[in-house]
């Protein structure tokens, strides 16, 4: 098949190109479907079904575009479990609240998050605390969470509000804003400003390629350090954001900040733990992708769902203004209720992370099912908060779901799950939304926008579903 062989042998696909190859795979007859591995005689368990997918790639180009439509069929074809191929290896796809919720509890410490991680991110984020297991992890996420204290939460607040105000000043500016594009700058600036204690000037641009091609390396289909590959410009950008943050770690730790970056140089425990100085660089590079990417999706999301729904966007902006002020304090964040839901059900339609990995490294089982050592994991997130049976008209935007009248998200512990779960729940959580709710805060006070008819973003792969366009909004002052 030409197309394939393109695929095997060209340059890098273009969006299109991928989207276009992703359509054909789906157009194709489906093959017979067969276990994953045979449970052992007598275990009780049943296999794990499932397909490889197109010849060399798998399915690889329908999991970097939007995955729902694969998602939805792997669920009508084989249940919660399903085992497929995709960059290079065999992965299964872990989908709904209680199979997922068996992961994240992991109780009989079977999956492991460094390994299951390092294959896709682990060399443009290595150790970050989402890369760390058990013990390691435990010790590390204790020194970290100095950092996220709700007295550090109160002064980064303070710090964020005028950078946001300089940030989104000039939106307006032209009738169409790329407000995903936008918003990456904006996040990259309270990020640098707030946790790093910089201004980068006119090093904004380079750092924030680096952060890009850091996070787009680990959807690399060509997973080798070859001229012109996503893979090889996610090394460099890892590469810069190293030197970038090893060279201030002398000053940081002579200092006394108050940004994260210095809390990081001269937090313990209480048992005199520290962290050495590639822990810090490692944390901070992890921290600030965290930080910037799955801000940026939410916001933009955000955004996107109140353009194409005015009403809810007047009544956030009523909600703001009721506040009777520009900038927010740390109280004033539990008064945005009507925003609050807003953020849930963009989180739950669009969830930033849209998905988490892991790895058997033992053989056990999930819902009944065998998974033997070795196995790759994908918690489909994104896909699991867009289906049924777990939630009711998943596709449609409906803050109101919750509300406390209602509360769809209380069906099952795990049925929204945007920031993980147990104890690799994101450490960042408070701070992301904090950020978020006084950004789009800024923004109801300042402009009002909608988006074209009949738009809808074209979804890439990030962290999430990530808008490819830009997401353009047709924006004007108050």
């Amino acid at each position: 098949m030409p197309v394939l062989d393109a695929v095997r042998k060209g340059p890098p696909l273009s969006f299109r190109a991928q989207q276009a190859v992703a359509a054909v795979a789906r157009r194709l007859p489906d093959t017979p479907s067969r276990p994953l591995a045979e449970p052992p005689p007598g275990s009780g368990l049943k296999p794990v079904m499932g397909t490889p997918g197109l010849p060399v790639i798998g399915n690889s180009l329908e999991i970097v575009g939007d995955n729902l439509p694969l998602a939805r069929e792997q669920l009508e074809r084989f249940g919660e479990l399903s085992w497929t191929n995709a960059f290079g290896i065999t992965t299964v796809s872990v989908l709904g609240p209680e199979a997922i919720g068996e992961v994240l509890a992991n109780r009989d410490r079977a999956f492991s998050n460094e390994q299951g991680w390092s294959y896709f991110i682990g060399p443009f984020f290595h150790r970050g605390v989402m890369l760390m297991d058990f013990e390691e992890h435990r010790l590390h996420r204790r020194i970290m969470q100095q950092a996220f204290k709700h007295e550090r939460l109160v002064a980064y607040l303070e710090e964020m509000n005028p950078v946001i105000a300089r940030g989104i000043a000039h939106w307006g500016d032209h009738p169409e804003l790329r407000v995903y594009t936008a918003a990456k700058q904006l996040t990259l600036d309270v990020a640098t400003e707030v946790f790093v204690g910089d201004e980068l000037g006119a090093r904004a641009d380079e750092l924030n390629k680096a952060f890009v091609d850091s996070v787009v390396g680990g959807a690399a289909l060509i997973r080798a350090d070859v001229p012109g590959g996503r893979w090889r410009r996610g090394l460099r950008g890892r590469r810069l954001l190293e030197d970038y943050f090893r060279a201030q770690i002398p000053a940081k730790r002579a200092g006394d900040g108050s940004d994260l970056f210095s809390v990081l140089c001269h937090a313990e425990t209480e048992e005199g733990e520290r962290f050495s100085d590639e822990d810090v660089v490692n944390h901070m590079i992890f921290v600030l992708m965290a930080a910037h990417d799955t801000s940026t999706i939410t916001l933009s999301m955000m955004a996107y769902f109140l353009g194409r729904h005015p009403e809810w966007q007047e009544r956030l902006r009523a909600e703001s203004r009721a506040l009777g002020t520009v900038e927010l304090d740390h109280a004033a964040l539990d008064e945005l209720t009507s925003m609050d839901l807003v953020m849930r059900e963009t989180l739950r339609m669009s969830a930033p992370v849209g998905a988490l990995m892991r790895r058997a490294i033992k053989d056990t089982s999930i819902i009944g099912q065998y998974i033997p050592s070795g196995t790759y994991l994908v918690l489909s997130i994104y896909s699991s908060q867009r289906m049924e049976p777990w939630w009711r008209e998943p596709d449609t935007f409906d803050p109101e779901r919750f509300s406390d009248e209602r509360r769809e998200d209380k069906s099952h512990q795990y049925a929204w799950m945007p920031f993980g779960g147990n104890v690799h729940k994101c450490i960042g959580m408070h701070f992301g939304g904090m950020e978020v709710k006084t950004i789009l805060h800024q923004m109801l006070l300042r402009y009002r926008w909608d988006v074209r008819p009949g738009y809808e973003p074209p979804m890439g792969l990030g962290t999430g579903p990530t808008p490819a366009d830009g997401l353009p909004i047709r924006i004007r002052p108050l």
